[in-house]
């Protein structure tokens, strides 16, 4: 009597990732209720957004239990986004000298991308789930930007799905030429005079709060004060008897193969 479909979905897409990279360490972030940094900013961030479908909210906490019982690290963050806590594990980890896989639905997450760390964006269709790759390159080839010139594109160019405005009449196109052409939203409006005068041009000249105030939007935080170090996130036996029950209560019949070399108890 409950919908499960979401829960499976998820563990389908990290037991693929897990096959795939065997990491030595695994923690998964959540959102929370609470308003964020970006609320205190622009009051409209996110305003636009309709509200996640109930059929989907009532799996959430199912998720959260099951990660728990597999011994996978769950963290929240009270003021800051789920990406904000994968942006600064990632960033710290590559600094410690760790290959990072960030792995997200979310195209925010390229702002990322460096030679280290990769960001894998799934993606499900008919024949099963895609998953997408991009190291720093990729993200270069694919949108003539480097990672961190990405959030200079979205500041330019907005983001309904995050209500974040960015600069009225400029989209992806005009935003990508100007920023591989300037560098940066900086260098841009340092030269702004340089343009050739037009609508683009007044649209910069009178949107350019507006403009920082999206790219600051757009910026995801890698310095938040969490209470982890990596060690705690160290990958422990995921297949266990309460796992197993879990599967077992939910029909995860597709999941339960998993135990099979396991001497458990399977009533």
């Amino acid at each position: 009597g409950e919908h499960t479909n979401a829960v499976l979905g998820f563990l389908n897409i990290l037991f693929k990732i897990i096959d795939e990279e065997k990491p030595q360490y695994l923690a998964v972030a959540f959102d929370t209720h609470h308003p964020t940094f970006r609320h205190d900013i622009f009051t409209e961030y996110k305003g636009t957004r309709k509200p996640m479908p109930e059929e989907l909210r009532e799996q959430v906490p199912i998720m959260k239990e099951l990660l728990r019982a597999m011994n996978v690290t769950v963290i929240e963050k009270p003021g800051f986004e789920a990406d904000d806590v994968l942006g600064t594990l990632a960033t710290k980890a590559e600094k410690e000298g760790y290959i990072v896989s960030l792995v997200s639905g979310d195209r925010d997450l390229l702002q990322l991308a460096s030679d280290k760390i990769k960001v894998r964006i799934p993606k499900t269709k008919r024949t099963g789930t895609e998953i997408e790759d991009y190291l720093a390159e990729d993200v270069k080839e694919k949108y003539n930007v480097t990672p961190k010139q990405f959030i200079d594109l979205k500041g330019l160019m907005g983001d309904t799905s995050d209500n974040i405005p960015g600069v009225p009449g400029i989209g992806e196109k005009t935003a990508g030429k100007l920023i591989s052409e300037y560098k940066s939203m900086e260098e841009l409006y340092e030269h702004i005079d340089e343009l050739t005068p037009g609508k683009v041009t007044n649209a910069l000249k009178d949107n350019r709060e507006l403009a920082f105030l999206s790219k600051k939007l757009a910026t995801i935080c890698t310095d938040c004060d969490l209470d982890i170090n990596l060690q705690d996130a160290t990958l422990g036996n995921l297949y266990n008897e309460e796992v197993y029950k879990w599967f077992k209560n939910l029909e995860f019949k597709s999941l339960l193969s998993k135990f099979q070399s396991m001497e458990i108890d399977r009533s």
